[in-house]
């Protein structure tokens, strides 16, 4: 009998690796975070500004931007629903970018930022799809809070904490800003620390 559930545990683990999903994954859920180390993570410009602490991302230094480049999905996500639990610092300015591309330097130029911001001085608050759809009131910092992200074609929906923030679509007269396929944590300036965890993603697309 123990051979047994060895070989079905051994032939679903396959089975979701050849999906692109793991095989701790529940409801279509897919961690992106192993809550030890930045394996399938890929910073640009300031990699020290990105550190792993009891379980979180800790993001705290100069300007870069920590890029999703692991297995799940070959970082090639199109329609999905990401979720992660943030918690800022007082002051704090971070984001996280949704079908962006990995850039070496700069700001990232492709996608769009969900903006994660309680206290600092850009108005621009928590859970603003950043200069398209802006939020001015302001969370509270030092508390967790998770945000929710859904893209299904040209439109993006967040919400924080379950309270809908941004429900946009992108005009057809434009041409989409959604021109990337992976996401990105924003390291915003060394004043700034914000900490994540629990970040997971939920493909909506085949």
């Amino acid at each position: 009998m123990k051979t047994t559930v060895r070989l079905v545990a051994m032939t679903l683990g396959i089975l979701a690796c050849s999906t692109g999903m793991s095989p701790g994954s529940q409801d279509g859920w897919i961690s992106l975070f192993d809550g030890k180390t930045l394996t399938g993570w890929r910073a640009s410009e300031n990699p020290a500004t990105f550190r792993v602490e009891n379980g979180e991302i800790v993001v705290h230094g100069p300007r870069a931007h920590l890029f999703y480049d692991g297995p799940v999905r070959n970082h090639e996500f199109k329609d999905f629903e990401l979720k992660a639990d943030v918690m800022t610092k007082p002051g704090a300015n971070s984001g996280i970018f949704i079908r962006t591309t990995f850039q070496p330097t700069d700001w990232p130029s492709k996608g769009y930022e969900v903006q994660v911001n309680n206290s600092q001085s850009d108005w621009r608050r928590t859970g603003s799809l950043y200069a398209v759809r802006d939020v001015r009131e302001a969370g509270k910092d030092n508390e967790w809070f998770t945000m929710h992200t859904i893209v299904r074609g040209r439109r993006v929906q967040i919400m924080v904490n379950g309270k809908q923030t941004v429900d946009y679509t992108e005009p057809d007269s434009l041409p989409t800003r959604l021109t990337g396929s992976t996401i990105a944590l924003q390291g915003h300036d060394p004043g700034s620390e914000v900490h994540y965890r629990n970040i997971m993603i939920r493909p909506l697309d085949p």
